[in-house]
């Protein structure tokens, strides 16, 4: 059963890329490598820096994968196999790719704003501004889910947090080989990349052994300093080895996949309503985007790709393999995620001694898992167990352990050092209203330091609670609302901007989309969230507002527009 799931899914996801994705790219986009890229007309040596499309492609990866398509598939097994990936693949083929396609290159033509400034500018300036705070509210909410999953991961696993530490250092030495030195670009790779191996190596010889609150300050000064600082000179190499952890993992992990020959031991299909979010009955609809997250479809993917990608990208053309390639590569993993987990996540925690039974997986499976194999651990432990299996057994299975923890980190940590680098952004431009009125404290506030510190402790004061089944449907419900507005506004840009009759393939699956999120959030406030505010009232009392915000300014985007789609743009904005 491995093999064949691993195979269909290769096979899906290349013959979509070379058909469809092309097809957008030609027909609906336009791509041309003739016209010059943000980062071309606009280089400023600190946010619009040109990226071969390799590195670029490293950098947005580790950025919209983080932990989510790891962990969402892990949770999301509690309703069975078949449902968890069943919503992987047609988010990734009807909704993921298209979603991040369109919003990274709707950037790229608006120098490289941000898909709220094109919200705004499509729809209505009101729209926009509703857009800006609903980002930012998310932008918020990913560094507390985010920062919660490395800050168990780094206690359970010290050899993670060293290894992410080394890998660092090493990503440092690369940036100034690589853009200081100039050294060949080839040669640059093979030493970051014998680095990559020695940072890992060292990982498992010098453990770091701290508490959660310790992490968590130390996360919350690096994702200012990361987040504040040039791309090049962390960002961009430190992504890049990113991308090789990445091929290595999927690499192998592929293998593992196809010759493991092993059945699936957990349960096809469990119920419609599991033991999940909040240990309560969870439905399957309208609550699985909610929890899956990025693995299929993302909001935050639209925003990195409009916030950091947008502003690297080198040729138009490099935008498919950036925006569109990258969201199935990231469908993959989860792909990888769900075989893995299904094979030998119920040995697994049959053997660290819980009741689980096939039976009663829909109502033990979230108990279980979360106290023996918590958040990504599960995966860690399975994705090592299905690799050793497997002629790879030469690999001693303590580094693959390492090496699936190192996926975790290397992409939750980037992704909460560009979250935090976006919420400077998105500051910035929300109080572009107060320069004329109060120069001073415009310059004060959107200074890159400052504006770097404000969604950082936010967000760290939300993770330090440990209150991860609350923070991860928290982080789901505002991630799939971003998603549903940012490709109506995409439906948006390609009916008006690009006059194309090709629009129904964002503005469809936008209105499917917009319906089941908004469903969710209701769900998510009306059952979940009361039983939190009584246990965790400081926690549960910020989340409510912060959803409460979000369903109000999200009927008030939809009827925006719903007026405006139809609308052509003036003849000002059009020029």
């Amino acid at each position: 059963m491995t093999t064949l799931i691993v195979l269909v899914g290769i096979t899906i996801y290349v013959v979509l890329y070379l058909t469809y994705g092309k097809k957008l790219e030609k027909d609906v986009v336009k791509a041309s490598n003739d016209n010059p890229t943000p980062s071309q007309r606009l280089y400023d040596g600190v946010d619009y820096v040109p990226a071969r499309k390799a590195v670029l492609f490293g950098h947005h990866f580790a950025s919209i994968a983080g932990a989510a398509p790891i962990i969402g598939p892990v949770l999301a097994m509690a309703w069975g196999w078949v449902p968890a990936l069943a919503w992987v693949w047609f988010g990734n083929i009807f909704i993921g790719a298209v979603h991040d396609y369109l919003a990274l290159m709707a950037s790229v033509r608006y120098d490289g704003k941000s898909i709220q400034f094109v919200a705004s500018d499509l729809i209505t300036k009101r729209t926009g501004t509703l857009f800006y705070w609903l980002v930012f509210f998310l932008l918020i909410l990913v560094i507390a889910a985010f920062g919660a999953v490395l800050g168990g991961m780094f206690v359970s696993s010290p050899a993670v947090p060293s290894a992410y530490i080394l890998k660092v250092l090493a990503a440092l030495i690369l940036g100034v080989l690589m853009y200081r030195l100039k050294v060949n670009f080839a040669l640059s790779t093979i030493i970051g990349v014998i680095m990559l191996g020695l940072a890992i190596w060292g990982g498992t010889i010098i453990p770091l052994k701290a508490t959660y609150n310790v992490w968590m300050i130390v996360m919350f000064f690096y994702i200012i300093i990361a987040s504040a600082i040039p791309v090049n000179v962390l960002l961009q190499p430190r992504d890049y080895l990113n991308s090789w952890l990445l091929y290595f993992g999927l690499f192998i992990g592929a293998i593992g996949a196809i010759f493991t020959l092993h059945p699936f031991t957990a349960p096809a299909f469990t119920s419609f309503s599991p033991l999940l979010s909040g240990n309560k009955p969870t439905p399957y609809w309208p609550a699985i985007p909610l929890i899956i997250a990025c693995g299929s479809l993302s909001g935050f993917h639209s925003l990195v790709g409009s916030g950091t990608s947008s502003k690297q990208l080198e040729k138009e053309k490099d935008g498919l393999m950036i925006g569109y390639g990258a969201m199935l590569t990231e469908g993959f993993l989860s792909t990888i995620v769900i075989i893995s987990v299904s094979g030998f996540g119920y040995a697994l925690l049959k053997n660290a001694g819980t009741n689980i039974s096939a039976a009663g997986w829909g109502t033990q499976y979230t108990t279980a898992m979360m106290s023996k194999y918590p958040k990504a651990a599960m995966f860690t432990a399975s994705y090592a167990q299905m690799v050793n299996s497997t002629w790879l057994n030469f690999i001693p299975i303590k580094i693959v352990q390492v090496i699936a923890g190192m996926w975790v980190a290397s992409f939750a940590m980037t992704t909460l050092d560009t979250t935090n680098r976006l919420g400077r952004y998105c500051l910035t431009e929300l109080l572009s209203p107060l320069k004329n009125k109060n120069e001073g404290a415009y310059r004060f506030f959107t200074n890159r330091w400052i504006a770097s510190l404000i969604p950082a402790a936010i967000g760290i004061w939300l993770a330090w609670s440990k209150n991860f089944t609350i923070l991860w449907p928290s982080f789901g419900s505002a991630n799939q609302l971003i998603a549903s507005i940012a490709l109506l506004t995409g439906s948006a840009w390609v009916a008006k901007k690009l006059k194309s009759k090709a629009a129904a393939v964002a503005v469809i699956p936008a209105y499917l989309l917009w319906v089941t999120v908004t469903a969710a959030i209701i769900w998510f406030m009306i059952v979940i969230l009361p039983g939190t505010i009584a246990k965790s009232p400081a926690t549960g009392i910020t989340v409510m507002i912060i959803e409460a915000i979000m369903i109000i300014m999200n009927f008030v985007f939809i009827i925006d527009f719903l007026r405006t789609y139809k609308k052509p743009l003036k003849a000002e904005a059009e020029s």
